[in-house]
């Protein structure tokens, strides 16, 4: 413990000015992720349903809505994005992340066969403000997500610069 009046030498001035310099900048700080462990049900519209992530959320500084759908960025940055949805019987619907309500490209999978699990991860550009929704989409269905504590569905932000 340093006593009253005792002065900082030299490397604890500059390592102090580092780390105030530094830490701001700490792009992977500006991260979340959030999951449904519920088992929930969702009714799959044509165009698109979000999905409800209501569990495990570590959010950071991202804010989310009131029905834990749209998620908001603190930050300007190239982010990596990734999802996954794990559902009880393999379905035809499509599944995707939209950015401010429109589909993010690169993140939509419409599988040409009907199955149960679904994972994708892009790494984009976005802004402070911008909002992030995990989408089911294509066909009218009735899509149980995985429960029981597993992760029915997840979506993990993380800012990379």
């Amino acid at each position: 413990m340093r006593e009253r009046g005792e002065k900082l030498t030299v490397w604890e001035k500059f390592s102090s000015y580092i780390t105030r310099i530094i830490s701001p900048l700490d792009a992977t700080a500006t991260s979340m992720y959030a999951s449904n462990t519920g088992g929930s049900t969702i009714l799959v519209v044509a165009g698109g349903i979000n999905v409800a992530l209501p569990n495990n959320q570590n959010l950071e500084s991202f804010t989310v809505n009131s029905g834990n759908t749209i998620f908001t960025v603190p930050a300007n940055g190239r982010y990596y994005l990734a999802y996954q949805i794990n559902t009880t019987t393999a379905l035809l619907v499509g599944a995707r992340l939209t950015r401010n309500g429109t589909p993010i490209p690169g993140s939509i999978l419409s599988p040409a066969v009907a199955t149960s699990s679904y994972n994708n991860n892009v790494i984009i550009s976005l802004n402070v403000g911008d909002t992030i929704a995990l989408q089911l989409f294509g066909l009218v269905a009735t899509a149980v997500l995985v429960g029981g504590g597993s992760a029915g569905a997840a979506l993990t932000i993380i800012r990379l610069s």
